[in-house]
């Protein structure tokens, strides 16, 4: 008997479909810079910067994680593309580039084309509030590899410093002060440790009364960008660093910006934790150290600075709305 690529359980039929239906929204993430249309064998992006004497391109790919499991229990997947997005955009930033253009992966076991479009249409809300393109992206529909209804997507971008202006963490020297922004939530890390303790005692639609919201709802918030607190304080003298808190938690990522012969001094009573990280460690009796190396603990990006630097890095994030605080110091080690 014949078989068809339908009854193997693939659906370009399905594919025509999403494709078609989520176009107009990529299209309005374009720049006058992205020189072709979606469905083009490449991605064509004109190379001209202008106001850059020495132009380097900074790159990044990444995934959300675990945190997907929660998007599928929760039947939501509008937030899941904002979070792989602003996770990519935040890990060039701090390296002191502005976004270009971002690309996308999405691969399932069956295509839903509603579902993709929902996903797809977070990753275009979040290109707009970057300022980068969604310029391609690519749909892999694999039955029997991955679970019913479940998917799995991976984000790429490309962003341009000066070469001059590249923040490496080479000027960082024992006393700069560690300049923290708050985070707004797990953002995307930690999750299997999360929902293995989490979900052993809660479902994903409780209502927990620390939270304030159904614990499904506390783990979806959106892993938020900081690019205009980046800006905003790039040209500030003094400033020396950026760390990016993703995995391996606040020193695991700060100290990958901080030279050989120093240390972090951090005072981790600083701050007050947010309840979801108070809830996954009381509830699953989670050790300080695991806690440290698996969350960020309320903080996102972390400013290295002068003195002088740190002092005018807090003003001018106040006086744009921001939450700064100070965690700690560089020391010998």
């Amino acid at each position: 008997m014949s078989k068809t690529y339908e009854q193997a359980g693939v659906s370009i039929a399905a594919g025509d479909v999403f494709v078609g239906s989520i176009k107009e929204r990529v299209r309005s993430t374009f720049s006058k810079a992205v020189l072709a249309d979606i469905g083009a064998f490449g991605s064509f992006y004109s190379a001209s910067f202008k106001d850059l004497r020495e132009p380097v391109l900074v790159s990044s790919v990444d995934g959300v994680g675990t945190k997907l499991k929660v998007a599928f229990l929760m039947e939501r997947h509008d937030t899941i593309g904002q979070d792989l997005v602003n996770h990519c955009v935040n890990d060039i930033a701090v390296c002191g580039a502005t976004p270009l253009f971002f690309l996308d992966y999405f691969a399932t076991g069956k295509l839903l084309p509603a579902v993709a479009a929902v996903v797809v249409g977070g990753m275009v809300v979040a290109c707009k509030e970057n300022g980068c393109s969604l310029v391609g992206g690519e749909t892999a529909e694999m039955p029997g590899f991955y679970r019913d209804q479940e998917y799995d997507i991976a984000g790429m971008i490309v962003g341009v410093v000066d070469k001059k202006k590249i923040v490496d963490g080479r000027k960082v020297a024992a006393g700069d002060v560690l300049v923290a922004l708050p985070s707004t939530g797990l953002h995307t890390n930690g999750y299997s440790l999360a929902r293995t303790v989490l979900f052993e005692k809660f479902e994903h639609d409780d209502h927990i009364d620390e939270l304030g919201m159904r614990l499904g709802e506390a783990l979806l918030a959106v892993h938020r960008s900081y690019l205009g607190a980046i800006r905003a304080v790039a040209s500030v003298p003094g400033l020396h660093a950026m760390a990016h808190i993703t995995g391996g938690g606040i020193v695991g990522n700060t100290s990958r910006v901080v030279p050989k012969g120093l240390a972090l001094k951090i005072d981790w009573r600083r701050w007050e934790r947010p309840a979801i990280f108070s809830l996954i460690q009381k509830t699953g009796r989670v050790p300080e150290k695991d806690m440290r190396r698996a969350f960020n603990l309320g903080v996102g990006l972390i400013f290295i600075a002068s003195n002088t630097g740190a002092e005018k890095i807090l003003r001018t994030l106040q006086n744009m709305g921001e939450r700064p605080f100070v965690i700690g110091d560089v020391v010998p080690e």
